[in-house]
């Protein structure tokens, strides 16, 4: 079958020090600082074969992310510019939905023909963390796209447990086409929800809230903000387009930060209250941070969704003062997200499908991962 391979050099950068680890399991924790010299191509590679407890999906839909692009970009010292874990040779690609066309023996739960979208993160279920009810921060973490085979392919074999029917969202769009390029963002529509609800706690219905940064990330926020009752929605995005399709999808206010100081808008906005709930998508946080700490409001929660391997200065005493709260999220898995996700897609009261702004084929997904680089488009779907 085709499918999009990414290979890079494993050659750790002199200052960092690679744990015993990472050399037994060829898995780098901190990937810009271990793989030099990427290469994505889309080749022929040999077709999956499906374990026991496991499906095989033909691909109908798979969503170029924002780490997808941060495999393309390189630094000046042509290292890959996504932080977290990864081991290559591998296909990438994790966003995606499918049509089940083989199944596992001890499989009981799905069947051939299902519509079915599936979680990324491929955790154990029985180390310390799982079953302490943590499982994006499993011990033995594999990731689709990132450490195993993923969904740039024209098939790709996961275990059903991962997986979540889209039977919902179909019977909504009325299209099967349709409902499965809406199964393809149900997964970073819920990488949003676990930061805000989950690990977040969420916001009381008329809350102000802030985002920043309008990437895919970004959009299912301010989306999620709107259909949970906030009272304000204010985005920051530098990209015109992307700024557009915030207002579409629920932002009362869409701003430039480089043409207005964000944290002036902010208190401006909320009569000098504050805002309530400061997300941040836009992995810029050394330039995020200090705007949302200035317009925390009184108990303002901070939580930190986007990506970026950076030490930020932060001025606790805002926090002690203001009594403010900052949290890290990371990952969709467990808390109930994705059939929730898939609930708020199929009763109407989200529309993620808006955000897709083009949509390619295999053989070209390198161009749209060139093309998502741009920070033009909202999301750009590839259809194997």
């Amino acid at each position: 079958m085709k499918a999009l391979v990414l290979d890079a050099k494993w050659e750790p950068r002199p200052d960092y020090t690679v744990t015993p680890w990472e050399k037994e399991t060829g898995k780098a924790i901190t990937g810009s600082s271990v793989w030099r010299h990427p290469q994505l191509n889309v080749q022929t590679v040999a077709d999956p074969t499906p374990g026991p407890d496991d499906v095989l999906l033909q691909v109908k839909a798979c969503g170029v992310c924002g780490s997808d692009i941060h495999f393309y970009e390189k630094d000046k010292d042509d290292y890959i510019l996504y932080p977290g874990l990864t081991k290559f040779p591998t296909t990438t690609g994790h966003e995606f939905s499918g049509e089940v066309v083989a199944v596992g023996k001890q499989v009981k739960t799905l069947k051939v023909g299902d519509m079915v979208t599936a979680e990324e993160m491929i955790w154990c279920g029985y180390c310390t963390p799982c079953r302490n009810g943590f499982p994006n921060h499993c011990e033995n973490l594999e990731e689709i796209g990132f450490t195993i085979p993923g969904a740039f392919a024209e098939y790709l074999a996961i275990g059903a447990k991962y997986c979540w029917k889209l039977d919902a969202i179909a019977e909504r769009y009325g299209s099967k086409e349709k409902a499965y390029e809406a199964g393809s963002v149900v997964e970073p529509t819920s990488v949003a929800y676990n930061g805000i609800f989950p690990r977040a706690g969420g916001f009381a219905p008329g809350a102000f809230t802030a985002i920043f940064g309008a990437g895919p990330i970004g959009l299912a926020s301010i989306a999620l903000c709107r259909a949970s009752g906030a009272g304000l929605v204010v985005a920051f995005e530098v990209s015109e387009n992307r700024r557009a399709i915030a207002k579409k999808l629920g932002a009362d206010y869409a701003y430039d930060p480089r043409t207005v100081v964000p944290h002036q808008v902010l208190m401006e906005l909320t009569k000098g209250e504050g805002v309530d709930f400061c997300v941040e998508a836009a992995g810029a946080p050394t330039k995020t941070i200090p705007e949302m700490e200035k317009a925390l409001a009184i108990n303002g929660k901070i939580v930190q969704i986007g990506r970026a391997a950076e030490r930020v200065p932060m001025y606790l005493e805002t926090l002690q003062v203001r009594r403010g709260q900052v949290y890290g999220a990371q990952g969709h898995s467990g808390d109930a997200i994705f059939p929730s996700v898939i609930r708020m897609m199929a009763s109407g009261r989200l529309d993620m499908t808006q955000m897709i702004t083009a949509r390619y084929d295999l053989p070209k997904t390198v161009e749209a991962i060139a093309a998502s680089g741009e920070r033009f488009h909202g999301k750009i779907t590839v259809k194997p």
